[in-house]
């Protein structure tokens, strides 16, 4: 006990909360709200002779006892008195404040409460209105706060230090009518200024200051009535108080807020079991399914709630969840069929007691009957998609339901799972060895209190975790230089250090240079052959990937001191010039490529033009002239020796101008029908064609005609018609 005395204990707001009941004579006018009394069916109503009874109208007395009777029975349901932790007392105001109960826990049930409403009966009209009124509740409520609970109390002894404060803090709802926004703010001064006043008298009488205090105003009116109070949300109306204001109409409107503030204040949500089978009362043969809601704490839906809800009945997760006219969330938990024993052992995370959030109901009884015979209900998850998850059971021990909330994961009972099962799904070469060594490289020791000046340890090793991590590849199939380790040490190792001596920058140079010479050498990286399929990259590229993924990590530690960024420096200038060597490559590689195909592309057009020019001449001739070159004339030689010499003279480079310079040969591809036509006709004519006889003699293989003609004139009237002759001369 001594040493929890060192660590001051917080009580929240929910261990004290104080209920103030009006029991002016207002409360006693209807709530406005009629209830049906007649039992006998419509069918005997209209019998002669039988006089229907008229509805009846509860008071507003009898529905604010109805609705704080609730409040409190949810309350003692799910934490029982015994626990001591969730407290509360009623006080009754009118002319005077009056206790119900203490913070005793002889005195904590809901039946001690019931039996003091009794006692004091409902407000009557014939009270002098006037001196009614709620601040003398409000005083006695501060007055009940100062008081410490037997927790308290036993804390403070067990305090080393008498004088020390403890923590007390404590919650005030007031049901009442008031006037106007103006009587509000009269009673938040009231609570003000009592406070400040019972934490003088208490500091004198030993008793406990109010650390802090909610006040919490519900403004209830009959139904149908004018309403002229806004609902306000919590505001501090001083260190010491804070205020909110309901503003709910009487009848079922009030306990439907009662309902929802309990759940508030006492950290519980609700859940609805749907799909329970029961047997009709009128046909014990057939049986319905009903819908049951209970009330727990909220821990036990902390992994649902953790995802937020959506619209459409289902929350961003796909669990149903469904709200209620009055603002109240549900989730929906399915019955489940296979109904198990409650001696099965399950893997249970949490067991929380439950209470029916209509406890008067058939189907809430029939299910609490059931469960307390000892009997347990799976329930399971109705999601939106994907199968369902059975989440949770309910069962009885020692008389108390509880809601318990089963794994839906593996057990810590269980073999431990394969790696493969993890988030990484079917990935298996994670460096496990390389995190064993990281685990423990990083490992907390105890560490005395640091002096002043000095960095807390704490902040140190979060520090340290950074710069190890900032790249650390998880798989190894994703990194290199981490698998080559005798090749590339201590340079990983030195690199995450917060600074680095010249000494350690010489060796990660000395590191850097050994990849280079390797590289040079053409040796093989020791890569794991895990995780790749085939061959895989080849030697270059591997090198590549390597350099690529060093630069990586010595880029993440740069910035750390001036003597990284030389690191960094050293691997950037020695990687430079084989990277400008591989481009000027690259690009004169390209250069030659383009000029080669250039001057085929100029080879083919010029030999596609060529045969197109013979196609044209050969179109020109004479049918004479195309006779004698189908036969193979020797006068027709000269189109062959053309031919020949122009294809044997080097082709013109020049650029396509039209589409007829692309017809002639495919490019890259068989030859065109052009081309075979062309060959075929010069392989024709070459075969059968006798070359002119004076082109045979003369010089130049060009023969001259009428070589008389410039002769005198004398002879040439007497050989002329000889030399036409003679040039007529065939074969």
């Amino acid at each position: 006990m001594a040493a929890e005395g060192n660590v001051p204990k917080i009580f929240p707001s929910s261990h004290k909360t104080v209920v103030i009941l009006d029991h002016s004579p207002f409360m006693s006018e209807p709530c406005g709200q009629t209830v049906d009394f007649d039992i006998l069916p419509k069918q005997s109503r209209a019998a002669p002779g039988i006089i229907p009874l008229a509805p009846l109208a509860k008071s507003l007395w009898t529905c604010t006892v109805e609705a704080a009777s609730e409040y409190a029975r949810v309350v003692y349901d799910v934490y029982p008195p015994r626990s001591r932790d969730k407290l509360l007392k009623f006080v009754i105001t009118d002319t005077e404040a009056r206790p119900l109960n203490s913070w005793v826990e002889e005195e904590q049930s809901l039946s001690n409460v019931l039996q003091g409403l009794a006692v004091v009966g409902p407000p009557s009209e014939s009270d002098d209105a006037e001196n009614c009124s709620v601040m003398h509740g409000l005083a006695m409520a501060v007055e009940s706060l100062c008081e410490g609970s037997e927790k308290q109390l036993e804390h403070k002894a067990s305090l080393a230090d008498p004088e020390e404060p403890v923590v007390n803090k404590g919650r005030v709802v007031c049901i009442t009518t008031v006037k106007s926004q103006g009587h509000i703010q009269m009673l938040e001064e009231c609570m003000q200024e009592a406070i400040v006043q019972h934490n003088k008298i208490a500091e004198a009488a030993d008793k406990l200051p109010i650390t802090h205090c909610e006040l919490v105003l519900i403004h209830t009116v009959p139904v149908g009535a004018d309403n002229n109070i806004q609902d306000e949300p919590n505001k501090e109306v001083s260190s010491l108080l804070s205020c909110e204001v309901h503003s709910v109409h009487s009848g079922r409107h009030i306990a439907a807020k009662l309902a929802l503030l309990v759940q508030k204040h006492f950290h519980l949500t609700s859940t609805t079991i749907t799909g329970i089978p029961m047997k009709e009362e009128q046909n014990a043969s057939t049986s319905a399914n009903y819908d049951v809601e209970i009330l727990h704490s909220k821990d036990a839906h902390i992994e649902i709630l953790k995802m937020g809800s959506t619209s459409q009945g289902y929350d961003s997760s796909g669990f149903a969840c469904s709200k209620d006219s009055f603002g109240r969330e549900t989730v929906i938990l399915k019955w489940c069929t296979p109904k198990t024993n409650i001696i099965e052992l399950h893997y249970c995370t949490g067991a929380y007691r439950i209470t029916p959030a209509d406890v008067n109901s058939r189907p809430s009884s029939c299910l609490t009957n059931f469960l307390l015979n000892g009997r347990a209900v799976m329930l399971e998850q109705p999601r939106k998609s994907g199968s369902k998850v059975i989440s949770h059971m309910l069962a009885s021990h020692g008389g108390e339901i509880f809601l318990h909330c089963l794994g839906t994961g593996r057990s810590p009972l269980e073999d431990p799972p394969s790696i493969s099962e993890g988030t990484g799904g079917r990935v298996t070469d994670y460096r496990i060895t390389d995190y064993g060594d990281f685990m423990k490289e990083n490992r907390l020791m105890p560490f005395p209190v640091p002096q002043e000046g000095h960095i807390l340890p704490a902040k140190e090793a979060t520090a340290v975790l950074e710069r190890t991590t900032r790249y650390w590849p998880l798989v190894i199939s994703d990194t290199i230089i981490f698998n080559m380790a005798s090749h590339i040490d201590p340079l990983p190792t030195l690199i995450t250090k917060t600074e680095l001596t010249e000494d350690e920058v010489v060796e990660c140079q000395k590191s850097i240079y050994h990849l280079v010479g390797m590289e040079s050498r053409s040796e093989p990286l020791p890569i794991p052959a895990m995780g790749t399929r085939g061959k895989g990259p080849k030697r270059d590229e591997q090198y590549r990937q390597m350099w690529a993924e060093l630069d990586t990590l010595l880029r993440a530690h740069a910035s750390t001191s001036v003597n990284h960024q030389k690191v960094l420096e050293c691997l950037q200038e020695i990687r430079r010039p084989a990277e400008e060597a591989k481009e000027s490559s690259r690009k004169a590689g390209k250069k030659e490529e383009v000029v080669v195909k250039e001057e085929r592309v100029m080879t083919e057009q010029s030999t596609a033009e060529l045969a197109w020019q013979e196609i044209q001449r050969y179109k020109a001739m004479s049918e004479r002239e195309r006779s004698d070159f189908e036969v193979g004339n020797t006068n027709n030689d000269h189109f062959r020796h053309r031919q020949q010499t122009e294809v044997s003279s080097p082709p013109i480079k020049k650029l396509k101008t039209s589409l007829e310079d692309s017809q002639g040969k495919q490019q890259g591809g068989p030859p065109s029908l052009l081309a075979i036509w062309t060959s075929r006709i010069n392989s024709k004519y070459a075969s059968r064609h006798c070359e002119f006889a004076g082109r045979l003699t003369a010089e130049g293989n060009k023969a001259e005609l009428y070589v008389n003609l410039n002769k005198d004139s004398t002879n040439g009237t007497s050989d002329k018609p000889t030399s036409v002759k003679q040039e007529k001369r065939g074969p």
